[in-house]
């Protein structure tokens, strides 16, 4: 499984990319959306985890872009903002069922990914 971690935050993403490999999960990671689509035009990836609020391109409009490149690749999105029911309300326009509340818990992330890729 490869996966895409996209946070403004660099320190979470780049903790999260080396603890979810030590778990044998391959991961990149990029803190905004341009850095993540120049990934995603050299990389196949499985998941991408995008925060919902990221600079300039917010998580839901990103995740539009990144289906454009690959129809295929799932999305959880993570927030650290607002409740879980303003959260699901708000995604629900981009058909997005799965989502963490931040701080993220790493065995409850790595639950989402074997979900959501079968695996």
């Amino acid at each position: 499984m490869r996966i895409l971690l996209v946070d403004d935050e660099a320190e979470l993403v780049s903790t999260l990319t080396e603890r979810l490999s030590f778990r044998g999960i391959e991961a990149d990671w990029a803190t905004t959306a341009e850095e993540a689509l120049e990934k995603a035009d050299k990389q196949k990836y499985d998941v991408a985890v995008l925060d919902v609020k990221i600079p300039r391109i917010s998580g839901l409009a990103l995740k539009k872009l990144l289906e454009e490149k690959d129809p295929g690749l799932k999305f959880i999105f993570l927030t650290g903002h607002g409740s879980e029911e303003d959260f699901k309300i708000g995604s629900a326009e981009a058909g997005e069922a799965y989502y963490l509340i931040k701080p993220v818990d790493l065995n409850l992330l790595i639950e989402k990914l074997k979900e959501i890729t079968n695996s």
